[in-house]
Parts: C-alpha cells; sequence; structure tokens
C-alpha cells in the first residue's frame, strides 16, 4: 500500500487495475486486498480459508474470558485447542490475549494450515507457544493431550447441504468449511462428543452455531456430560455460541 505523499508508480498502478478488476469479478474485498482484521490482529487471508467474520471474533472473546477467568483460579497455563482453526484467528487470538497459554491449532485442510502458519509467524513470541498440527478434529491431537485439554473452541462447519448461501459465500469460499451434513450438525456431534473426554474434568467448550441449532446444541452437550450449558447472542443479537463444561 501506498503512503498519501508517494509518488504512484507504473508497477503500483498495475497492481491497482488488477484489484480493481477483481473486485468487479466479484471476488470478496477481504480476498483482493489479503488482508483482514480480526479483533487485535492483522490476518492473510485468501481464498483457502474463510474470511474472519464478527460473530467469530464474539466466540473467540467468550474463550478468551474463560481462560482470563481460569488463570484468577489458579491454572497458569491453560492449554487450548482451537479445532478447525482456518486462518488461525481464533487460536492465535487466544496466544497473544492470553498470555502463557499453550495454544494448539488443527485443521484437516494442508491448504488452510499453509495460512495460518503464516499468520503464526506474524505474531511475535507469542508464536513459540502454539503448535499448528493437520487433521480432523480431535484426529490431529497428540494423545497425550486426552482429558488434559483446559478450553476447547471451534467454528466448525455448521451449514446444512440444503441450505441457501450468498453467492459471493457460495462462488469465493471453502465449501469444506462452511457446509455439514443434512441438517448442519455433521461436524458439531463430532466435536461434542469428543470435547467430553478431551477436556479436563471441569474443562470448557466454546461453539459457534447457527442460531436455529442452539437448542439442539445444548441438549447434546448435557446428554455427553458437558453441564452448564449457556448460549450467547452475536453483535446482532441472534444466539450464536454455546459454552459448555465438562462434569468435575
Amino acid at each position: 500500500m501506498l503512503g498519501l505523499d508517494e509518488k504512484v508508480t507504473e508497477r503500483g498502478m498495475h497492481f491497482h487495475d488488477l484489484m480493481v478488476e477483481r473486485r468487479l469479478a466479484g471476488e470478496p474485498l477481504q480476498y483482493v486486498l489479503g488482508r483482514w482484521g480480526f479483533r487485535t490482529l492483522d490476518l492473510f487471508v485468501d481464498r483457502r480459508v474463510l474470511i474472519p467474520r464478527p460473530e467469530t471474533e464474539v466466540v473467540a472473546g467468550l474463550a478468551i474470558a474463560g481462560l482470563q477467568s481460569m488463570r484468577t483460579n489458579g491454572i497458569d497455563r491453560p492449554v487450548v485447542v482451537d479445532l478447525g482453526t482456518g486462518s488461525g484467528a481464533i487460536g492465535l487470538s487466544l496466544a497473544v490475549e492470553v498470555e502463557r497459554s499453550q495454544v494448539w491449532i488443527t485443521d484437516a485442510s494442508a491448504d488452510a494450515l499453509v495460512v495460518a502458519r503464516s499468520n503464526l509467524a506474524g505474531i511475535g513470541r507469542a508464536a513459540t507457544r502454539v503448535s499448528a498440527v493437520e487433521g480432523s478434529w480431535f484426529e490431529a491431537l497428540p494423545e497425550e493431550l486426552h482429558g488434559t485439554i483446559d478450553l476447547i473452541v471451534s467454528n466448525p462447519p455448521y451449514v446444512a447441504i440444503s441450505d441457501e448461501v450468498e453467492d459471493v459465500v457460495r462462488d469465493w469460499e471453502p465449501m469444506s468449511a462452511l457446509f455439514s451434513g443434512e441438517d448442519g450438525l455433521d461436524d458439531i456431534r463430532k466435536i461434542v462428543t469428543g470435547a467430553a473426554t478431551w477436556l479436563r474434568p471441569g474443562g470448557t467448550l466454546v461453539l459457534e452455531m447457527a442460531p436455529e441449532q442452539v437448542p439442539v446444541v445444548l441438549e447434546l452437550a448435557n446428554a455427553c456430560g458437558l453441564t452448564g450449558g449457556m448460549s450467547y447472542p452475536d453483535l446482532a443479537g441472534r444466539p450464536r455460541a454455546v459454552v459448555a463444561r465438562r462434569s468435575n
């Protein structure tokens, strides 16, 4: 990007024209710019990952609040897992905003992890406390974490395959990060079921979902032994996240 007092070069003008062409073709502004803000982070984004959204900032905020509460209760180095990290938005925010947290970020997409690792390289010393691993949900994690995780957070795919999405989303964003079975809950079921054993007793699960899925997920969490489930709204006031804890 040029400063306001810099002279425009032929190369710079060509780059500008290409960006305008991409935007006119319908490509989302976030991909055209190649960067987008998320909480305190300036993230690299492209078509390999979902565009970070304000709803997910709320989810990250819930996870951060949960970790800060743990620290006041004597858990100085909380172990955190961001399942299906995409660009790394949630997991890297936790690493930056919660000192001494030990963060694992996972994704089944090797392409998405390339983007996440690029963003990991930009968070400074906090990067030393982050491990990035490839794999589907809990399969990505080392067995020694089983039953020891303090907090699991995820913005998984939760759109039903029959649901309509905006053209700009369908045409540009990765479908594997959006759709999840007939009712949109295939991946959420796997996460809730797995969290019941991968969390330590008293550990916390934070999940993003569609508003209409909240009652079903609260019921599922309770059936799996995750108690005290509560829903939280997004910035538009719609139910968007569920927080539940593994029974002690």
